[in-house]
């Protein structure tokens, strides 16, 4: 309703609310989505009552598809978060809000989908596993565990996908020419739209872009590894304490879909324009080739198609790692 609430009012008032660069969402939009946050409401409300078989169908139909539309509209966080963590200055307020009221309801969405799929396999809401008694208590959790070997392997290979992104990077930061564009051209180019960190960490020859990678890489080893259970001792109060299972799960979910849709987005349309499907990229300042730019598009899809792959192939094993079950809880028979 919330979400309702607020199209509606930035339809009518005429409010620009920018979904891509210089564009923005139509009021007939902004009201179709409204419409569409009310049927999800409508549904969660149905999925916690007896229903049914077509009733049950419509319920799951209604939550699928509002959740595929709302996951559509995260795909700009990453974007956001690059340039909330640089202090580069937020280009769209109404833009930033469209997109963080997408991910509340996509990500309450899931957990209604989830819960609502478990009652109707007859398992526990809660924690997922078939069980008596009621779905509350203490949970417990499971020991600290290594992600298996394959899951490693799968998320260093994806990992490697930011280096021919970061490379380039590198090089214009530390004055090299890569690509067609001068180490000079770029500073200056970059220079006239970054903030007082951005500037300091330009002059180590360091990219903010990069370093927000890096925290990324920082959580996947964290999804993939026993500290990311288990606060390790350099965290000094908190270590020896379990880590909060939301904790690592919740930014690599929200950052790791969107980052896979863009970066697949980016890793597709590159081959397109080489081949002449798609129009050519006007080359713009500090890039002197469209050939040039066309690379750092594949470069940029395979280093957000890599990172968001690997957080969700990181997340999906730490979720199974550390999923808690009823500790009050008794098996039925059939189970013993």
């Amino acid at each position: 309703m919330l979400y309702a609430a607020v199209e509606v009012t930035w339809a009518v008032t005429g409010t620009a609310v920018q979904w891509k660069e210089h564009a923005a969402y139509a009021p007939g939009v902004q009201l179709f989505l409204a419409a569409l946050a009310l049927l999800a409401g409508g549904a969660c409300l149905a999925s916690t009552r007896p229903l049914t078989k077509p009733g049950r169908v419509a319920v799951a139909t209604a939550v699928i598809a509002t959740l595929a539309v709302f996951v559509v509209g995260m795909n700009g966080l990453p974007i956001y978060f690059v340039t909330i963590a640089t202090l580069s200055g937020i280009e769209s307020s109404t833009g930033l809000a469209q997109v963080l009221l997408n991910t509340a309801g996509a990500a309450l969405l899931l957990l209604v989908g989830l819960s609502y799929r478990r009652r109707l396999r007859g398992e526990c809401p809660r924690c997922g596993r078939p069980h008596d008694g009621a779905p509350d208590g203490p949970l417990a959790h499971p020991a600290a565990s290594l992600a298996p070997r394959r899951t490693r392997i799968a998320v260093y290979l994806l990992m490697g996908g930011l280096l021919p992104w970061a490379a380039a990077k590198t090089i214009w930061t530390l004055g090299g020419n890569a690509l067609g564009v001068a180490g000079a051209d770029w500073q200056r180019t970059t220079s006239d739209s970054a903030s007082g960190p951005s500037k300091a960490a330009a002059a180590a020859g360091i990219d903010v872009t990069v370093l927000a990678a890096l925290v990324g890489i920082f959580l996947l080893l964290g999804l993939l590894y026993t500290w990311g259970q288990v606060f390790p001792r350099w965290t000094l109060v908190l270590s020896g304490r379990r880590v909060p299972r939301l904790l690592p799960l919740v930014p690599a979910w929200l950052t790791g879909i969107p980052l896979t849709m863009y970066g697949a987005f980016l890793t597709v349309m590159a081959p397109l324009i080489a081949v002449g499907v798609l129009p050519e990229i006007k080359p713009s300042p500090p890039f002197t080739t469209s050939s040039g730019i066309t690379w750092m598009v594949e470069f940029g899809g395979l280093a957000f198609a890599g990172l968001g792959i690997g957080l969700v192939v990181a997340a999906r094993s730490y979720a199974a790692r550390t999923h808690p079950v009823c500790a009050g809880a008794t098996a039925p028979e059939r189970l013993k």
